[in-house]
């Protein structure tokens, strides 16, 4: 069984850098049962944190089993949002674009 901080150590391998250039955000995970996450997309490049940002530009809300079944591709983000399994803070519009960075 893959832990959550395997799950963000390995997401950085799957950044689309072509589809972030010109994009300067902060992605926030706040893993209700587990640790919070920021992923900084900065111009084609991707550097993850661990802990709270202080000002993402979009917080992605949910439990260890809704991002364990988003990442392995059994769940859609956009269906988890539908359901009430993903909540978002700030610009959701930007949430939609994660699919576009990060191959699952």
């Amino acid at each position: 069984m893959t832990s959550i901080a395997e799950h963000f150590s390995n997401i950085e391998s799957r950044f689309n850098a072509d589809a972030a250039s010109g994009m300067d955000v902060v992605f926030q995970f706040s893993i209700e049962d587990a640790d919070t996450y920021h992923l900084i997309v900065e111009d084609g490049s991707c550097k993850l944190g661990q802990g709270e940002h202080d000002d993402p530009s979009v917080t992605l809300i949910m439990d260890s089993d809704t991002l364990k079944e988003i990442v392995s591709g059994d769940l859609n983000g956009m269906q988890a949002f539908m359901a009430g399994r993903l909540r978002t803070e700030g610009d959701m519009m930007l949430a939609t674009r994660l699919s576009d960075l990060f191959s699952l």
